[in-house]
This record gives structure tokens, sequence and C-alpha cells, in this order.
């Protein structure tokens, strides 16, 4: 049954000026460029420095166009809209309008552009790709192939069934087949590929495919009836076991591991770790120090990006618009509306762009005498505990805002380059009832486990018990979380 019923609701929604400024904190420094770009591209009444050219053929360019619009010689015009852009334009503020020159620490020790080097490098999906071309596939098989390529992951494992594969290729592509064509085509085209063991459902079958690869020798012979038979025990290290049910010498079983161990358990992560050094991380902030005295500074580095204004033209338009005598007022009202947003579309960029440069440099500058003993020093277990709400009560600003901020953006210390996220982390309590950062429990751990005995590896209980000593109270099973985190393996395993 319909009613009708008042009902109070608040509700709380961002301007279009805010939404624009949020998307811009999120944009790394050194893709801020192309935005801008784009924006200029846009909007006309937006202008940088390097378009001072333009300024008069952009000007007659648009008296022309205005003088050939002879459509009616209707004088009447839309007062209000008109008394509103007057006092738009000549408001004493607009005379004053700023534009964007950076107005906080820059690095602009080089005044000529500066290219970011990007090496051009082929991806691990593309080379499986191309490989493709060396089978005599018709155009559908083809398809298929490239499809099931396409759901390797970056590791090298294949991350869907030929099952799932088929309702995929009917619903997304069209292609009506059978599981049994596609696992065939898995066999024998997907796994033939290079790397050896890429396309692999499970680490078992990485590993007999890599070892179908290599030349028939006894120890490999033997290293295929291990991962086939005795998998289980092999990813356990329990290799008496092995040698007991192999009945093999110890020497013989030691030839095998030695072929075992040579074998990549994630075959595509060789390629991909090339194609991501190819890019290069760029730092948003540069942090120097002062070895005299210890202090530090903060700047900002100039991206190619260009200085930005509200055209000048746009207001000498508006007057153009204004006193024409041959447009009808509707035309009039249209014309001098969208001069009106243009400009104002172009004030509130600039003003965003500010906003977003003060903001970075209020964010990074927090951080920075947050974690000052780091930024003097680079030693890690000086880190402090610290989380965004830290950060955005110390500049009173939202959380989100500085999670914005603090995504995708990397500094560049004396010591090396660092994300921002690497800054943050929980606390913990010594028996003492100090607080200390996690980051300085898994240093603390790291370094145990690299200087301990490799014959008698440290257990959980064990590397506990030497955090204990240290006077940090942590439970066994935050030391196996930390560890698990810093990809350390169980004592049984590092040996």
């Amino acid at each position: 049954m319909l009613s009708q019923k008042q009902q109070l609701r608040l509700t709380q929604k961002l301007s279009p000026k805010q939404i624009q400024l949020m998307k811009l904190l999120q944009i790394p420094s050194v893709s801020l460029e192309q935005r801008i770009k784009q924006e200029l591209e846009e909007n006309p009444a937006l202008e940088a420095d390097d378009f001072e050219d333009n300024y008069t053929q952009d000007e007659h360019e648009t008296t022309d166009e205005y003088e050939e619009s002879t459509l009616s010689d209707n004088e009447d015009s839309p007062n209000d809209l008109i008394a509103d852009l007057d006092e738009y334009f000549y408001d004493e503020n607009y005379e004053d309008i700023g534009g964007y020159r950076g107005t906080v620490r820059k690095d602009n020790s080089d005044d000529m552009p500066r290219e970011i080097p990007y090496v051009s490098h082929e991806s691990f999906q593309e080379n499986l790709l191309k490989q493709l071309g060396m089978f005599n596939l018709t155009s559908e098989d083809l398809k298929i192939a490239a499809y099931i390529v396409g759901n390797i992951d970056e590791t090298g494992y294949l991350q869907s069934t030929a099952k799932d594969m088929v309702n995929d290729l009917l619903f997304n592509m069209r292609i009506v087949t059978t599981v049994e064509k596609v696992q065939r085509i898995i066999n024998e085209v997907i796994h033939s590929l290079d790397p050896p063991g890429v396309g692999a459902i499970s680490l078992q079958e990485s590993l007999q495919l890599q070892l179908n690869r290599m030349e028939e020798t006894q120890e490999v012979i033997t290293s295929k009836k291990i991962i086939n038979n005795y998998f289980n025990e092999f990813i356990k290290k329990h290799y008496d076991k092995i040698k007991q049910r192999l009945h093999c010498t110890q020497e013989e079983l030691d030839a095998s591991l030695a072929v075992l161990l040579k074998l990549d358990p994630k075959p595509g992560m060789i390629s991909n770790d090339i194609q991501r050094g190819a890019a290069y991380a760029t730092p948003d902030f540069v942090v120097y120090l002062n070895e005299k005295d210890g202090s530090l500074t903060l700047t900002l580095p100039n991206y190619n990006i260009p200085e930005l204004r509200v055209r000048r033209t746009y207001a000498n338009l508006y007057n153009e618009i204004k006193d024409k005598k041959n447009i009808t007022q509707e035309d009039r009202k249209n014309a001098l509306e969208f001069v009106k947003q243009k400009v104002l579309a172009a004030e509130w960029f600039i003003d965003s762009i500010n906003q977003r440069e003060n903001t970075l440099y209020r964010t990074m500058s927090t951080i920075m005498s947050y974690q000052k003993k780091f930024f003097q020093t680079g030693d890690e277990t000086y880190i402090k505990p610290m989380i965004l709400k830290d950060i955005a009560d110390k500049i009173d600003m939202d959380i989100s805002t500085v999670s914005r901020v603090v995504s995708s953006k990397y500094v560049l210390t004396p010591y090396g380059l660092y994300a921002l996220k690497f800054f943050f982390s929980e606390s913990m309590q010594t028996k003492d009832g100090n607080e200390v950062s996690s980051r300085k429990i898994k240093k603390i751990l790291s370094d145990a486990v690299k200087n301990e005995d490799k014959t008698k590896p440290l257990t959980d209980e064990a590397l506990c018990k030497v955090l204990n000593k240290k006077g940090y109270a942590i439970a066994r099973r935050t030391v196996a979380k930390y560890r698990e985190q810093l990809g350390i393996p169980v004592a049984r395993m590092r040996k």
C-alpha cells in the first residue's frame, strides 16, 4: 500500500571541488603532469606558462566566431545573469586570482624539463602469447590458447580449471568447445611454453613439468619418483622416509635433492621481476639530512609541472559577449554561462592543485617529525608505532585524506627509497610499559633468524624467548604471525 510521509534525514555530500581534490591527492607526483595536460586540453579557460604564444590568436579566433553569429537584432539582455557575472568578473578578488606556482618547497635546482626514465620491457603475458605463434593452431584453437594464457597469474600458475574455462569461453567469447579440447591445448601447447613449469595447476604439477624437460639421468628419474609418489614427504622434508621407501643410498638421495632444489616453484616470477624492475618508482618527496646539526629538509620534486593560471582573455570575451547587439537573449545567456563555468572550473583546478601540494607537504612533514630518528639515522628499530589517525590528528584532517596521500607515494631519503606505508605500523608494549613499533619487533626477529645456527634453527618458541629476554612480552602465536609476514619458513624448513 502506497503512502506519503515526511522524513528528516541528515546526509553529507562532497562538492565537485572536494571530489576533484580527493582524486588529485591519490595521483603520484610523476603522473600529475599528464592530469594537468588533460585539464588544459578540456578547459580553454586554463593556461600554462608555455601557452603564452597562443594568447592573441585565441582572442582573435573567439572574437571572429561571435562576429559571424548574426542571429537577431533583439537587444534584450538577461539582467540577472549579467549582474551576477559582473559581480563575479569585476569583484576585487578576481583581479588577484592566483595561479599555481608551487607554494611550498620545490626542488627547482634544474629548470630544464626532466624526463622520467622508463625502460620498456615485454611482459610475462606478452611473452607467452608471442610463443603461441610457434604452434600450428587453428584460428579457434589460438583464441582458446590465448584465453588460457590470460588465466595464468604472475607466478606462472593456471588459476582456472578446464571446466571453468569452457563456460567462460562460451559466455565471454561465444566459443563453443569441450573440456577435453581445452585440456588438450593446456597439455600440448601451454605446458610446452617457456619457462618450464608454466601453466600448471599446482606446485606438484609444475615440478613434474620441469622434470619432464630435463635429460633422463638417474638423478632425474629418482627425482620424478619423489615428486610423483612422495610429494608430501618431500615438502615436509621427511627425507629419511623417502630414502627408506625408495631403497636408495644417502648419496643417491642427495643427488636427486640437488636436482629438485634447482627447480623453480614459481616459474613466472623471474619474468615478472624483470618487468617490475623496468619501471622505476619515482619519489614524491625528497628528504635531505644536514649531517652537521642533524636537521632535515623536505622538498617536493618538480616533474615538469607547469605554472597554471586563468586565461585573462576569457574576461575580455565576457565583455564582448555582454555588449553584443546582434545575438538573442538566450544565446547571450548560454554563452555567458559557458564562460563563467569554464573560468570557475579553471579556478577550482588551480586551487585543488595548490591544496594537493600543501596537503602532501604537511602530511610528509608530520611523518618526518614523528619518525625523526629514523630519518636521521636510517635505523629501522627507531621507527615508532604510528597509524593514519596519528597523522590525521596532527594536521587536523580526515583519516581518509591522509590515506589518499600515503597511497602509492614514495619518499627518497639518504638511506634509500621508501613507500610512505613503510612508516605506519601497529604498536606493542614492552614489559616496562613502553610502546614500540611492530616493525622493530620484526627487525629483531629477522636478525635472530639471520644469525642462528643453521644446523639447529630457532623454533617459534625459541624466538619467543629471545624477544622476551630483550623485554618484549610477546606470545608464540604472534611470533609465528610476524615470521610468516616476513616470509620466513618454519624451523625445520630452514635447515
